[in-house]
């Protein structure tokens, strides 16, 4: 199996180089899957090892790959790199994918397909350093969500208050943000011009619906009975404090921060932030042990 992902990751790349454009087009058009002929699909592959079934279960779910590559892009990668990673995440989910689980196919990827983004991201990354902490690996992979929602317009950059509010948002010191802002003000790939053999699409029509970062993902596992039920089962796994923790952080209304519940415990927000840390660490290991997701640190 291995060498079948590795061959069709190969075919992904070499169609890329020359044609990302109508690649990116095609594959957003593709039609979704009913639920039933995406289990069904499923089956096929799990019982009688049906690459055809594989085939279409991947590719009516390339646009996912897509969507969640764009969303990290301006990293200093190239987004057909980012593709290609995302494709061995969507390919080693479509092979661990079981459909008895009552959960789509899209959303079990979604988990596969950030893990190796972010991590080919990690690996690569030629315009910053991004440290080794959970909070620096924080800040790298949140700062362009929240420059995007605090900034009036792209261009204009990020306010003084608003380094604050995101330092604060963090628990990161206000230099910090100004270094990875900086880092991060490398000019992104335009994606305005037109796919190619076509009149009016842009790339960015394709390419808008930004991914959710890890902690988000976190904060919307609400949105499902399915998500929730997976979640509780995993708070159930931390201590008292590391569960009250990620509910004030992630779960509440508003996300309070790390100085006011180190206030109430009376510890300081640096150990707060540690033990936040630890408990998404856990967290990350029991949704990945029992429900698929990869070693990759998503809840990071």
């Amino acid at each position: 199996m291995r060498s079948r992902i590795k061959e069709r990751n190969s075919e992904v790349a070499s169609y890329l180089e020359t044609h990302d454009r109508k690649f990116i087009a095609a594959a957003m058009r593709t039609p979704l899957l009913e639920r039933e002929h995406e289990a069904n699909l499923g089956r096929r592959w799990r019982d009688k090892q049906d690459h055809a079934a594989l085939d279409e279960l991947i590719t009516s779910h390339m646009r996912l790959v897509i969507r969640i590559a764009a969303g990290f892009r301006g990293y200093g990668l190239p987004l057909p790199d980012l593709i290609q990673e995302g494709n061995v995440g969507l390919m080693e989910a479509a092979t661990r994918f079981d459909p008895e689980r009552n959960v789509r196919f899209s959303t079990y990827a979604t988990w596969w397909i950030l893990a190796a983004v972010q991590e080919y991201i990690v690996r690569n990354s030629s315009i910053v350093r991004i440290g080794t902490t959970p909070a620096q690996k924080s800040l790298f992979f949140n700062l362009r969500r929240l420059r995007a929602r605090l900034s009036k317009s792209p261009d204009t950059g990020l306010t003084a208050e608003n380094r604050q509010t995101i330092a604060q948002e963090l628990g990161v010191p206000l230099a910090a943000v100004e270094r990875m802002e900086a880092q991060l003000s490398a000019p992104d790939r335009s994606l305005n011009a037109g796919i190619a053999g076509e009149d009016t699409d842009e790339m960015m029509d394709f390419l808008a619906d930004e991914r959710p970062t890890p902690e988000a993902i976190v904060q919307d596992m609400r949105d499902s009975a399915t998500h929730a039920a997976w979640l509780n089962e995993a708070l159930d796994t931390l201590s008292p404090r590391e569960r009250d923790i990620i509910r004030e952080r992630f779960l509440g209304d508003e996300k309070v921060t790390l100085a006011d519940i180190g206030a109430g415990y009376g510890v300081t927000k640096e150990r707060i932030r540690q033990i936040e840390g630890r408990a998404l660490a856990k967290l990350r290991t029991v949704l990945a042990e029992r429900h698929g997701e990869t070693s990759m640190a998503i809840a990071s």
